[in-house]
């Protein structure tokens, strides 16, 4: 579950994007952790060119909190997929207020 899915994202997914955050302590050190941010995508803007972006948005304490990630960005280290969800639009900004339970995709099983 941990591949990189950078071309593949899609408004419902729910995913968790690794981001390198670089840290400096007070004697002037700096120090990298990876920081992760789990969320439900809403839009994918600009397809797969250098400039594109992903908004994940995530409700945090009760507060919504909504990022917007550099998809090809040096500083994401990788995005991994946790579920897929049935949304009605590409760009999914209604959830923003939706309340009710989305439907998870379900992805056929191969047999043998």
């Amino acid at each position: 579950m941990s591949e990189d899915i950078r071309n593949a994202l899609k408004s419902g997914m729910i995913v968790r994007v690794h981001q390198i955050i670089k840290d400096v302590n007070k004697k002037g050190e700096e120090r990298q952790r990876i920081q992760m941010f789990e969320g439900q995508v809403l839009a994918v803007k600009h397809g797969n060119e250098a400039g594109a972006t992903v908004t994940v948005r995530k409700v945090s304490n009760g507060v919504g909190v909504e990022k917007i990630f550099p998809i090809h960005s040096p500083l994401i280290e990788k995005i991994e997929l946790v579920r897929e969800m049935k949304v009605k639009q590409g760009r999914a900004y209604y959830l923003r207020s939706h309340k009710k339970k989305l439907k998870e995709v379900k992805k056929p099983t191969a047999k043998a």
